[in-house]
């Protein structure tokens, strides 16, 4: 039976608890284990992803998508009805051979990444067995009941059985930008989705308050399931994923225009129509990186590994590059730059003097409050040994970043209390008296001079500082958010969160990368300041929340950049910070793990989260960190540059090396009177040249290239095609005044040379243009090394086995050899100088390793 499905569902907000549960089978204690175990295989899992066997296969037929590749593989079968079996089936293994290599690479890479992201899985909580149990958001059933707080993603689309102050950001599913409030009841079958007010939708998220509710629909039974399906949502394209696409773009120009007038030369040349296609179009193979997809997916998975050796999960892979070209972070302080473990300094009446109180009343406040936990209510709960049996909450107001506060409404036998916590300016807002050290009350307008001198002092030192306030209840009304007004303000609670021990270190360590750290702070100006010099940032300049709103876009553009911390922020101005400081030029990763950091997370070219951080942050992060700490972030940074680094290898090859091959044979193929090299023995030099890249993602990277950000520079990669593209021909076309001059080579000689040729130089070329440095100060790592020398040993023992007659080879004499040595070795003396000259010239005037 299809629970979903059941007639009345699909408006579940019309039912109440009891036909809703009855509708799905279940009751308000839950579903058991055996239940839920048999809707989850009934259903599925609550996911809007494509299931990953049919992935597998798509993955597996996009390696054939390329239309040269489908051009050649057609081609292949045409030569086979023509009766030139031998060639074409050599042709269509080759293909399927590099197809499945890239394949096997791509599917590893995904099999991997798959595997780190269940470490960050989203959890929530659920009654099953009629107990509370975190369980993934993944599990998750028709007929669960689950509880929810700020901060939580809603997982599916639910119906609400009880709530408390409850605001639901819908903004991911609806586009409405202020938080709804939703509460418990019954509405009519045809209201509009705007206005259903009792019902939780997936896609969304609790900004405040807490709720339990009935899931009634999961995954893409869900209104967001639908949605996205029929939307097709994609992620926004990232700048190194926007630079690949153009790589991509300009080499199929290149080999559009270089396939065309080769086929039409060789036709007028009198040559066989289907052999002159066959060559053009396995020039056109030879001149794109049928490996890229493949080598980018291994490059980043494996940077993806080693980065959760360091602690750091990364959710999105593409986001790796930009982790590289991160130039300014934004963070919180607490938990980066502090312990993170905040403490209880004091509670302080009006006069600064201790007061059991105020601890008394702040302790009330804290241990009976059940919305979202955090730091500071776990401080100060823990300072306090007493009896809570003797108290009963009546009434709770969850804290908001609106109100900047938490009242909890406590009784017991003898009195009836309303205790607010919260920012100490929110908390004068709704005083009008105070209570002095002696117990007396008097007027707010007598002592709020003293109350913010007194503020004043506690934030000069270092220390965090709220209000805590009462006011007289009763039994007979619950408190709302209106009845916080007239209240009694009573003094100070003082807390601090010291400094990590290495945290200087760190920063500096940063800057050293290029780095630059900007701290993003709710805290006041003066508490911010005094923290700065804790961690050794002297004289830093410091913007306010209130400041930044009286500025132009303008003005504020050019503050941003030079502003070393944001203090007294509001949420909805953190998004704003990051918007500046990516229009200045920077890439900006920002670092969050609250209900409101989620819009800058979204905005950030890298958002960075914590495990421990709330559902929505890390949903909205690029990357995960599994230890809230700035040097497991420096160790990311570093892991995001190597792993780009490697990848431009291989780009640098393909522009290189392989570049020139191609545009070296297109040319000889004009004046020689037969082609170069065989359609087939062009494709099995692509393969044999692309086998090493394939562990180019372990080789070693030059401190050069971690040492500073690195940018994408589609112009830089064009200069060096030309330049080392150009070389690469000259030393071609000296092997083939040696072939054909000095030598006499007839067709199989002259192919076989240049293809063991080729093949070397292609190979060994990439140990110079793999590094700035010289290559005798860079080795390579030592699987690139050993697959170098593999395709090094089979291609000078090739022309001496049976295959040599697949593929059209012979025996050479051994003095070509020896002039091969003294070629190939030109060649690299050459390219190695001119690579000084090429980056001695242009590093000052282009970004990629600036």
């Amino acid at each position: 039976m299809d629970i979903q499905n059941t007639p009345g569902l699909d408006a579940f907000w019309h039912l109440n608890s009891d036909e809703a549960t009855k509708k799905l089978s279940c009751s308000q204690n839950g579903l058991n284990a055996g239940e839920a175990t048999q809707r989850l295989k009934q259903y599925g899992p609550n996911t809007l992803k494509a299931n990953t066997n049919t992935s597998a296969i798509l993955l597996f037929l996009s390696q054939f998508k390329s239309p040269v590749t489908l051009l050649l593989i057609i081609a292949a079968f045409l030569s086979i009805g023509l009766k030139d079996v031998t060639d074409a089936v050599i042709i269509l293994i080759i293909v399927a051979i590099s197809s499945v290599l890239s394949f096997l690479q791509e599917r590893g890479a995904a099999n991997a990444v798959n595997e780190l992201l269940k470490m960050v899985q989203l959890h929530c909580t659920v009654f099953r067995d009629s107990e509370e149990k975190e369980i993934p958001v993944e599990n998750i059933v028709p007929g669960d009941i689950v509880i929810l707080n700020a901060g939580d993603i809603i997982p599916g689309d639910s119906l609400i059985l009880e709530s408390q102050e409850l605001f639901i950001d819908e903004a991911a599913f609806t586009g409405e930008t202020y938080p709804v409030e939703k509460s418990a009841g019954v509405l009519e079958a045809n209201i509009p989705i705007s206005k259903r007010t009792n019902s939780l939708f997936m896609g969304a998220h609790v900004i405040s308050g807490k709720a339990k509710a009935l899931v009634v629909k999961t995954g893409k039974q869900t209104e967001f399931g639908k949605i996205s399906t029929s939307l097709q949502l994609r992620t926004p394209e990232t700048d190194f994923e926007r630079g690949i696409r153009r790589f991509g773009y300009l080499l199929m120009e290149i080999t559009l225009i270089l396939v065309i007038i080769i086929f039409g030369i060789n036709v007028l040349l009198d040559r066989p129509p289907l052999t002159s296609f066959m060559f053009s179009l396995a020039l056109a193979v030879g001149l794109t990186p049928q490996l890229l997809p493949a080598i980018i997916s291994v490059n980043l998975s494996t940077g993806a590994k080693r980065m959760a050796a360091k602690q750091v999960i990364v959710k999105r892979l593409s986001s790796i590059e930009n982790f590289g070209s991160m130039n300014i972070l934004c963070s919180d302080k607490t938990g980066t730059i502090t312990e993170g473990k905040v403490k209880l300094k004091d509670t302080i009446d009006i006069d600064g003097n201790h007061s059991d109180k105020i601890l008394k009343y702040a302790w009330l406040n804290a241990s009976f409050q059940q919305g979202f936990h955090n730091p500071i209510d776990d401080a100060i709960a823990a300072n306090l040994e007493d009896d809570k049996s003797a108290y009963t909450v009546q009434a709770e107001i969850p804290y908001d970043f609106i109100r900047k506060r938490l009242t909890i409404q406590i009784k017991n036998t003898r009195e009836n209390l309303a205790i607010t916590k919260g920012a100490v300016n929110n908390m004068l807002a709704i005083c009008d008296r105070v209570e002095t050290a002696s117990g007396q009350i008097v007027k707010m307008a007598v002592k709020k001079a003293q109350i913010l001198k007194q503020y004043e002092q506690s934030s000069n030192e270092g220390y965090r500082t709220l209000g805590v306030a009462y006011k007289p209840a009763t039994a007979e009304h619950n408190f709302v958010k209106d009845d916080e007004a007239g209240m009694i303000f009573l003094g100070f609670v003082t807390l601090f969160d010291p400094p990590k021990k290495d945290v200087q270190q760190t920063i500096a360590r940063l800057n050293d990368l290029g780095v630059k750290l900007k701290l993003i702070t709710g805290d006041n100006a003066l508490v911010a300041k005094s923290l700065a010099g804790q961690v050794g940032l002297s004289d830093p300049k410091i913007l306010t929340g209130s400041q930044m709103q009286k500025m132009s876009t303008a003005a504020l553009a050019h503050q941003c950049v030079l502003t070393d911390i944001f203090a007294e922020v509001e949420p909805n101005q953190k998004e704003r910070i990051i918007v500046m400081l990516k229009r200045a030029g920077n890439v900006v990763g920002f670092m969050g793990d609250g209900i409101n950091d989620a819009p800058a997370l979204h905005t950030a070219d890298v958002g960075i989260s914590v495990n421990t951080a709330v559902d929505v942050a890390k949903e909205a992060a690029d990357i995960v960190l599994l230890d809230q700490d700035l040097a497991v972030l420096y160790e990311g940074i570093i892991e995001g540059r190597k792993t780009f680094t490697n990848t431009m290898k291989y780009i640098f090859m393909a522009t290189s090396a392989n570049f020139g091959n191609m545009f070296s044979m297109a040319g000889a193929s004009l004046f020689l009177p037969f082609l170069p090299l065989l359609p087939k023995q062009i494709l099995l030099t692509n393969l044999l040249t692309d086998f090493p890249e394939m562990a180019i993602a372990t080789d070693r990277v030059d401190a050069v290239n971690i040492q500073t950000p690195q940018r994408w520079d589609l112009g830089f990669i064009k200069r060096f095609m030309i330049i080392f593209g150009l070389l690469s021909s000259v030393f071609d076309y000296l092997t083939f005044g040696v072939l054909l001059l000095f030598m006499h080579a007839k067709e199989k000689e002259f192919q076989t040379g240049w293809f063991v040729e080729s093949v070397i130089s292609a190979i060994l070329i990439v140990l110079v243009v793999r590094t700035r440095l010289s290559f005798l100060k860079s080795l390579p790592g030592k699987y690139l090394s050993i697959a170098t020398v593999l395709v090094f040993v089979f291609v000078i023992a090739i022309p001496f086995t049976s295959m040599a007659a697949w593929f059209g080879f012979t025996q050479l004499p051994l003095k070509y050899y020896g002039l091969m040595v003294l070629i190939v070795t030109a060649y690299l003396l050459s390219a190695e100088f001119a690579k000084r000259l090429f980056y001695r010239r242009m590093l000052s005037k282009i970004h990629l390793f600036k």
